[in-house]
């Protein structure tokens, strides 16, 4: 199989480990796969005997063609093996027999995006051998709190890698922070930026785009590439975990086979629900697509108007991984339903204007699939709440988000199929805001604030948070958006 730019169907084709390899396309588009492959009902119905590791393994080596089976399957089993996934890769749990919470934040960080960062590094450094790669890969990544961590994690002390993490200095919770400012490794750089999510990204996007900057890598043995779900190699594994949950509910009997779904998914970057879009368009019997918005609802009103503007005010909320206004991976979809000619025209005048308007047809075949809710602050802290009272079920603040929003959807449409709901990170990531969400008050302190909400609700902090506080800070550094280049400088000097 190979893979082309969102905005250049003639440009050069790459395989899956090019692009892997690489991360963005020489256009600033996205790569994507020339088409999609289909997964059948009989398939299906094997990767229910399967466990997770090896349903992996068949729904990754689909897309990556230059991987062998035994490569991919031998990388799924290291990635996920149970000392990582504490309580398993992607356990369903049920909440009221028709609303599942998918919990993706057994793995090391605590987060979602272990579900694909514990594979990628392994993907990658077989990339680096099957492309006759000499050089050393950087790792460039821009975080809204979750994917710096599990990159860092993912790819620390991995040989011929180096990576550099950006996170907005006031926009990621305090745990989050020090896990990032804490990480162990020789090959890692943690910095802090003045400004938002979406300056950080930018600034990434640039040196990624910058001639210059990479002609002053190559001198010196260095390539860039990317752990953010623009790479290819970051967003097929989150496939993976529709299709399990799918598996799962045949293998509980709450299904049978052909029988539709919904998935609701907290959406910032557009990459998750993306995933769950490609796993529909392979065959998985997926109705609706729930995009879930906090207060900084911008693909809510996309999905209903087919403006996408991001000339808005920029919200900082308690589910900081969705405070984002330029969601990157919207563009693959805008080329699966517009083309790249097309793509290319909403790109530029998103980068000229901050703005696009979608065609009518383009808005009319993402609406078959996707329909857009939000939750503000006040929503999110009493879905938190309702659903701890009424479930029993301890929900963070970005799954509370999904949780709102799959409960609109239903409350409005009376759709009783079952909805499979995107957990995507701990509770106690965010301890501090579920607690005040519970209680009505926020904690002194918001490290203490893990101890206290494991006692007052009778849960257990995940063993990746334990003990936080306690750990050694290396990194703290802060510089303007506007400095990164300088700082990825001097971190691949040292």
């Amino acid at each position: 199989m190979k893979f082309q730019s969102t905005r250049d169907e003639s440009a050069a084709k790459f395989s899956a480990a090019q692009v892997i390899k690489q991360g963005l396309a020489a256009d600033g588009g996205l790569f994507v796969p020339e088409e999609i492959p289909t997964l059948t009902a009989d398939e299906i119905l094997t990767l229910c005997k399967a466990d997770y590791p090896t349903r992996a393994a068949e729904i990754l080596g689909k897309f990556l063609t230059d991987y062998t089976k035994e490569e991919l399957l031998a990388d799924c089993r290291a990635a996920y093996a149970d000392t990582a996934f504490v309580g398993g890769a992607a356990p369903l749990v049920s909440l009221d027999g028709t609303v599942y919470s998918m919990e993706l934040w057994h793995g090391p960080t605590a987060a979602f995006k272990d579900m694909a960062l514990q594979i990628m590094p392994r993907l990658l450094s077989r990339a680096l051998v099957k492309t006759g790669e000499a050089r050393t890969a950087l790792i460039l990544v821009a975080t809204s709190g979750d994917t710096g961590k599990a990159a860092l994690e993912g790819y620390k002390d991995i040989e011929r890698v180096k990576i550099a993490v950006f996170y907005p200095e006031n926009g990621v919770s305090r745990v989050q922070k020090l896990q990032m400012q804490t990480q162990t490794g020789g090959n890692v750089y943690v910095c802090a930026i003045d400004g938002n999510f979406d300056d950080a990204q930018s600034g990434v996007k640039k040196i990624f785009s910058d001639k210059e900057a990479a002609a002053y890598l190559n001198e010196r043995g260095v390539f860039l590439s990317s752990a953010n779900s623009i790479n290819w190699g970051r967003l097929a594994p989150q496939i993976v975990y529709y299709v399990s949950a799918y598996c799962d509910l045949l293998n509980a009997g709450r299904i049978q086979m052909g029988d539709k779904v919904n998935v609701t998914v907290p959406t910032g970057n557009f990459g998750n629900i993306f995933a769950a879009y490609l796993a529909k368009l392979m065959g998985l019997p997926i109705d609706r697509l729930i995009c879930a918005s906090n207060q900084n609802n911008i693909l809510t009103d996309f999905l209903a108007t087919g403006t996408y503007d991001r000339n808005r005010a920029f919200h900082l909320t308690m589910s900081p991984s969705m405070d984002i206004l330029i969601s990157s991976n919207l563009e693959r979809l805008l080329y699966l339903t517009a083309g790249a000619k097309r793509t290319a025209a909403y790109m530029r005048s998103l980068a000229e204007t901050g703005a696009y308007t979608v065609d009518a047809d383009v808005k009319r075949a993402i609406n078959v699939s996707f329909k857009g809710y939000f939750a503000d602050e006040e929503k999110t802290a009493a879905t938190i709440r309702e659903t701890m009272e009424k479930h029993g079920y301890l929900a963070d603040t970005h799954t509370a988000v999904a949780l709102s929003a799959a409960g609109q959807y239903i409350a409005e449409t009376g759709d009783k199929t079952p909805m499979i709901v995107a957990s995507t990170a701990s509770p106690y990531k965010f301890a501090a805001d579920v607690y005040a969400s519970l209680y009505g008050e926020h904690p002194a302190d918001a490290l203490a604030a893990l101890d206290t909400l494991a006692a007052r609700t009778a849960t257990e902090i995940p063993y990746p948070l334990r003990g936080i506080g306690e750990r050694t800070v290396r990194f703290t550094d802060t510089v303007p958006a506007s400095n990164m280049w300088e700082a990825v400088k001097n971190y691949v000097n040292k």
